[in-house]
């Protein structure tokens, strides 16, 4: 099947990437939100990204108004009705993402491939909420997605290899690397890097080291971008805290449980960049 409709639920920070990215790349995208005020705000955010762009002479004015000339917004649902692939990207929350997926069954072609950008919550669980299992896999970006070039592709036991091939043609025509993984929790990045920075949380929590010398030796010496504390303040501290959660419920493996410290600073609403307040102040 040919894709040229591309749709996205939800207007927040990954789903106005993933909208942007697919736009960029050429296609028509339909991107929703709960309410207009939502909507505006992300569709705000995409045409800030572009005009960067356009500031570091990445891309021209003509082509940054193609690409925003591509996007349409909507708070209907039913808008996805002409899409040929549709990307969910709400709140990492099973019932709302099942309600989402059930609804989209409902409303587009029996040939639409519906996918979830999910970091670690069950596929196969949302396939079976729709009457098209075989056309249901994850497809998860990383933020921000126009600039990350992974994507995971999840594949089910019931995902068809038509629908595999068809989705991770659809990732590197964004210019993605398509890495595939089984419906197992975190998949392959988060299965890795949540253990990783739920030990850099511990070993600050237990006073080990500060926070500035466990990110400095990180980066220095495991030449990494950024350090452990920094990235899950850039992630997003509440974020985590589902991610581990929702893992452990699966795995029942303490090093996924999250860190005490992290769920206080969570429940005080120090959630990292997104509030100002983390590891660091913002």
């Amino acid at each position: 099947m040919e894709i040229k409709k591309v749709g996205v639920v939800g207007c927040g920070l990954m789903g106005r990437g993933i909208a942007e990215v697919s736009a960029r790349s050429g296609y028509e995208v339909v991107v929703s939100e709960v309410n207009q005020e939502l909507l505006d705000k992300g569709i705000a955010e995409i045409n800030r990204s572009l005009s960067r762009g356009v500031d570091r002479g990445k891309i021209g004015q003509e082509e940054k108004d193609a690409i925003l000339g591509r996007i349409v917004g909507t708070v209907s649902m039913e808008d996805f009705k002409d899409c040929n692939i549709v990307i969910e990207v709400i709140v990492e929350k099973m019932d709302a993402k099942k309600d989402a997926f059930r609804t989209l069954d409902g409303v587009c072609p029996q040939d639409t491939i519906l996918t979830s950008n999910t970091s670690c919550l069950s596929i196969t669980e949302m396939a079976m909420a729709t009457k098209r299992p075989d056309k249901v896999t994850g497809l998860h970006f990383f933020n921000p997605a126009p600039v990350m070039k992974v994507a995971e592709l999840v594949t089910t036991i019931v995902s068809s290899e038509e629908t595999v091939e068809t989705v991770k043609a659809f990732g590197q025509s964004l210019g993605k690397t398509v890495v595939i993984t089984q419906d197992q929790p975190g998949f392959i990045v988060n299965r890795l890097l949540v253990p990783f920075l739920f030990d850099a949380m511990r070993m600050y929590e237990s006073g080990l080291a500060t926070r500035e010398d466990i990110d400095q030796g990180v980066v220095g010496g495991l030449n990494h971008p950024m350090g452990p504390l920094t990235l899950a303040d850039l992630i997003g501290l509440d974020t985590l805290c589902l991610l581990g959660d929702a893992m452990y419920e699966e795995l029942k493996d303490p090093k996924f449980s999250p860190p005490i410290l992290l769920k206080k600073m969570v429940i005080a609403g120090q959630l990292g960049r997104k509030s100002g307040k983390g590891f660091y102040d913002y």
